[in-house]
C-alpha cells in the first residue's frame, strides 16, 4: 500500500471495507506512524473512521479536537449521520454517511483537521468555526 499523504485528500483515502482492507489500510498508518483514515461501505451509506493512536507521536491541539468535536455534533443534530458516532479524543468515527464522496469529503477534512488545518472542515460542515 503506497504512503498516505498528510493531509490525505478525498480521492486518496483509502477504502476499508472489509476486514482485509481495513487491516491492510490501519497497519500502513501504523509503519508510516500517521494518523489512520479510511471509508468503508456499510451497503449503502459509509463510515468514516480516523484514529490518532496509529500516530503516537502526534499530539492534536485542544482548540482543533474541540473544533472537530463541534463539527460531529452538528452532523448528529443535522441527522447527517448517526448519533452512536465518535467524537474522539483520539478515535473518530462517522456513522451512516449518505454517500461515498460525502464520505470521502468528511474523511479528508477530518485527516487535514487533525493535523492542524481546519479549513477543509470548515468547507465541509461551514457550521464548524476555528
Amino acid at each position: 500500500m503506497e504512503p498516505l499523504p498528510i493531509p490525505c485528500p478525498a480521492d486518496r483515502v483509502p477504502d476499508a471495507t472489509g476486514l482485509e482492507a481495513f487491516e491492510t489500510a490501519y497497519r500502513a498508518a501504523k509503519q508510516q506512524r500517521v494518523v489512520f483514515v479510511a471509508v468503508e461501505s456499510q451497503g449503502p451509506r459509509w463510515t468514516v473512521k480516523a484514529d490518532a493512536l496509529t500516530a503516537p507521536q502526534h499530539t492534536i491541539d485542544s482548540a482543533v479536537y474541540e473544533a472537530v468535536r463541534e463539527a460531529v455534533i452538528h452532523l448528529i443534530r443535522t441527522r447527517q449521520v448517526r448519533p452512536d458516532s465518535s467524537a474522539g479524543p483520539v478515535y473518530f468515527v462517522l456513522h451512516d454517511v449518505e454517500t461515498e464522496g460525502r464520505a470521502r469529503e468528511l474523511a479528508a477534512a477530518l485527516h487535514a483537521a487533525l493535523y492542524g488545518d481546519l479549513e477543509p472542515l470548515i468547507r465541509a460542515v461551514p457550521e464548524t468555526s476555528p
